[in-house]
């Protein structure tokens, strides 16, 4: 699947952009990973290494890694960079579906 597949494979998506060598990066693991929980797929969450998505990352126009981007429709509605508290990011999921 290409990110413009993912982008568009629900009415709304969130991708994180991330890097294996980030340090901020690492501490939001667990955090995806309990709102991938909290989302049981209502949402899909697409956790891309920019080491090799580069051309993704690109085409998004990543510019710091973690970075958070919410779809809707294929369009980007909302975009975050760095680390945030799981309950913020959920809500900003929720405030789109």
């Amino acid at each position: 699947m290409n990110y413009n597949e993912a982008i568009n494979s629900s009415e709304v998506v969130l991708v994180e952009f991330f890097a294996t060598w980030c340090p901020h990066c690492r501490k939001m693991m667990p955090v995806v990973e309990q709102l991938k929980e909290l989302l049981d797929g209502s949402v899909p969450v697409f956790q891309l290494d920019i080491d090799r998505n580069d051309s993704a990352a690109s085409e998004a126009g990543v510019e710091s890694v973690p970075t958070f981007i919410i779809y809707k429709a294929g369009r980007e509605m909302w975009r975050g960079s760095g680390e945030m508290d799981g309950e913020v990011l959920l809500a900003k999921v929720e405030s789109f579906r």
